[in-house]
């Protein structure tokens, strides 16, 4: 073997490894690969890089969110056609080290990528056929390897739309029980009352479940953190934020209310929003504003009158919700920059129609739109 063909063993080896194990890492290991330098990783940095360049300056909110919905889908089929084109490259240098093909330089190119594309695919056409015992076993496991990717592909899609679709459930549930965007002052006020108390165990141990399944399918698939939701107002990281939200407040000492759920629902979404953006983010943002300053949590204790729940007025309460909010805003506010989502607020300057409040045929059907500020006039 002459020093050629020598260099193009070593280099088509050394690309089909790359790209099957970083595959291998990316569809079949189910849980964060902790190596920096990883092919998956440097593509996705570089395709939202240059989505983000694109799309991110487009000022209406769901035309910003339709095309930056596209990337998700749009990125993956990319990822699996460069995965395909870097195995038939790698086979065609393999094949080229073996001296397969003859003839001028564009001729061999060609030939030797032409057979190495149809044998990964198990065309078959036979109008090209290895010379040598060493060259037919090299195809032999190519097409071996082609039957296997396809394989593993046609495994992959469907369980990594079952974990967007999984996400999307709990997120949809939000749109009555705490408003469009969520908030945490919807979703205290509309918390249910029994003996004078708003009940949070029947809204925090749900959450507490979609946070531990956010957490294993986020991990095991980062590519679902860039899927966004179906309105363009919600999204899996407004409603962690939401709910982190509302556990801060009751935990820090809220009166009338019943932390059923609330200790556990927060370490839950906390770790997994932490676990998450570390996939994403490095640092934590400097100079980003105070989602609750004093004027924001003195309407906030405005939008609960008339409610059961209570915001103390004290310095320790205050000092206690500040100490939560440390614990997971940084995290929230540095992913949600990376990923273009907008963190929703405490509460809304003003009052929201939610989401299923909407319907085309509203206004020919004589439909009346009601009061979204009654406390009573969320069902």
């Amino acid at each position: 073997m002459n020093v050629a063909a020598f260099v193009q063993a070593v280099l088509g080896a050394t690309l089909a490894i790359a790209v099957l194990w970083d595959a291998f890492e990316t569809v079949l290991v189910p849980r964060r690969i902790g190596r920096g330098l990883r092919l998956t990783g440097l593509y996705y940095g570089f395709m939202w890089r240059l989505w983000r360049r694109l799309f991110g300056w487009i000022r209406t909110p769901w035309r910003r969110e339709a095309w930056l919905g596209t990337f998700a889908p749009m990125s993956l089929l990319l990822l699996l056609v460069c995965w395909a084109v870097g195995l038939i490259l790698a086979f065609a240098l393999l094949q080229a080290s073996l001296g397969t093909a003859r003839g001028e330089l564009a001729h061999r190119v060609f030939a030797l990528l032409y057979m190495s594309g149809q044998t990964f695919f198990t065309l078959g056409f036979g109008d090209m056929v290895p010379e040598g015992g060493l060259a037919r076993l090299l195809s032999v496991v190519e097409s071996g390897m082609g039957f296997a990717f396809l394989g593993t592909v046609i495994g992959y899609l469907p369980v990594l739309y079952a974990g967007f679709s999984l996400r999307e459930v709990g997120i949809a549930t939000l749109d009555a029980r705490a408003g469009s965007p969520p908030t945490a002052a919807e979703a205290l006020r509309r918390l249910p009352v029994e003996d004078g108390a708003a009940l949070a165990g029947g809204l925090l141990p749900d959450w507490e479940r979609w946070g531990a399944q956010l957490l294993e399918s986020h991990i095991s698939y980062p590519l679902l953190a860039y899927y966004r939701s179906q309105h363009s107002n919600q999204s899996w990281l407004a409603a962690v934020t939401s709910m982190l939200d509302v556990c801060a407040l009751v935990l820090a000492g809220a009166t009338g209310v019943r932390p059923d759920g609330a200790r556990a629902t927060f370490a839950m979404l906390r770790h997994a929003l932490v676990d998450v953006s570390q996939g994403f983010v490095d640092a934590p943002l400097a100079g980003l504003p105070d989602r609750l300053p004093t004027a924001t949590l003195a309407r906030l204790r405005e939008r609960l009158a008339g409610t059961p729940v209570g915001l103390p007025s004290t310095p320790e309460y205050e000092t206690r919700l500040h100490t939560l909010r440390l614990l997971y805003e940084p995290y929230a506010q540095a992913l949600a920059a990376h990923l273009l989502v907008e963190l929703p607020p405490f509460v809304h300057e003003q009052p929201r129609r939610d989401n299923w409040r909407g319907g085309p045929w509203d206004r020919r059907l004589g439909v009346r739109d009601a009061d979204p500020t009654a406390a009573d006039d969320h069902f």
